[in-house]
């Protein structure tokens, strides 16, 4: 009697929608007739980049477009009624025309007494994107804290040259020879600045509350718009219901600027022709997994451009230190852009080809508590 009441409580307390939106792949509930969504789960909002809420109603060809493919596949399912298994490519409909194609594994199938088909899929590459992000993960921890003790041996010895080079200036008596100390102090000072970004997250006292991740966007746009007010256009798609996040303002508000104004020196070419694009998206995950810590809810921020794409030679390692895609560039933007966003437990991904770059930013929504408890505090 008592399994029977513990499975009526637990039936009480989950929903069929709950239940699937624990599901680590993507589904949706299919009206049979219609061919049109009537759900969508947390996994599928974030592989499609769409809420359910303006997912529902539309067909499957406005989600991934015309596919014979696809068009078997429910041919197939209603000739036998059998439950449907392949591989293939899932393209882009009119809903989503940005979206990338992706090789997935696709499931169809009905459910008993009912006029829905579940269409369930799961990107077969995602197991390697995951070990990928790991990776990257570990290796900016590994590289902050080498480039962090570096900048501590240099920044003494720096210190000593610009005052013997001071000192020497003073006692030298032909003064065109102060060219050569001048020119020593300026690169010295040069080296100190360098020095002081580097060191710049650990030396500042944290300010930890609750933000609006919107109103850190609109700061970093107009910022970046004021130094680029011509040939430039900075779009926004904000998910407005998102609820306030934990963090440090300023902390976001560098990271987030470090990218964008990133983007705005790499789409040079486009300002002058006055096409170039920024594109800034907020949107919400369920249940992910960062730097293998599962988090019930986490915050997406995309920042995409439609520049040159960032070369294929140095993809891999954009967010080491001194790795830049400009001449001009100090390669510091984005590693410190990685370490501030790493300091909320989040993480920054990119994906780019030409015309098309996308930096991924995911912080996961927390609690102060979490923040001044974990491996995070000393650092926010």
């Amino acid at each position: 009697m008592r399994i029977f009441q513990n499975r009526a409580a637990t039936a009480a307390l989950f929903s069929p929608q709950d239940v699937l939106d624990q599901m680590p792949n993507s589904i949706l509930l299919i009206d049979r007739e219609m061919l049109s969504i009537v759900y969508a789960n947390s996994a599928a909002e974030v592989a499609l980049k769409v809420s359910q809420k303006n997912l529902i109603g539309y067909q499957m060809n406005d989600i991934f477009g015309d596919s014979p493919a696809l068009d078997d596949l429910f041919h197939q399912f209603h000739t036998d009624g059998s439950t449907q298994r392949i591989d293939m490519v899932l393209g882009h409909g009119a809903l989503r025309p940005d979206q990338k194609e992706c090789l997935a594994y696709v499931i169809l199938s009905g459910i008993e007494g009912s006029d829905l088909i579940v269409f369930e899929w799961f990107e077969i590459d995602q197991q390697m994107k995951s070990a990928r992000e790991e990776r990257l993960i570990l290796q900016a921890r590994a590289n902050k804290e080498l480039m962090r003790n570096l900048a501590h041996e240099i920044k003494n010895p720096l210190g000593g040259i610009r005052g013997a080079a001071q000192l020497l200036d003073y006692e030298l008596p032909d003064p065109s020879l102060k060219e050569y100390t001048k020119v020593m102090i300026k690169e010295v000072d040069r080296l100190q600045t360098l020095v002081d970004r580097l060191l710049a997250p650990h030396k500042r006292k944290k300010e930890i509350s609750e933000l609006n991740i919107h109103e850190v966007l609109e700061r970093v746009r107009s910022v970046v718009l004021a130094e680029f007010p011509t040939g430039l256009a900075i779009t926004r798609f904000y998910d407005v219901s998102l609820p306030e996040i934990i963090g440090d303002k300023e902390v976001l508000i560098q990271a987030l600027l470090n990218i964008v104004h990133n983007a705005a020196q790499i789409l040079e070419d486009r300002r002058q022709l006055g096409d170039a694009k920024i594109q800034l998206q907020t949107s919400v995950s369920r249940n992910v997994t960062i730097g293998k810590k599962r988090f019930k809810l986490a915050l997406n921020i995309h920042i995409i451009d439609n520049g040159p794409g960032i070369p294929s030679e140095i993809i891999d390692h954009i967010f080491l230190p001194l790795v830049s895609g400009r001449a001009s560039g100090s390669g510091l933007g984005l590693t410190l852009a990685q370490s501030f966003i790493q300091m909320h437990g989040g993480f920054i991904s990119v994906q780019s080809e030409p015309g098309n770059t996308d930096f991924h930013v995911q912080i996961p929504y927390t609690s102060l508590e979490y923040l001044n408890n974990s491996e995070l505090r000393g650092e926010l």
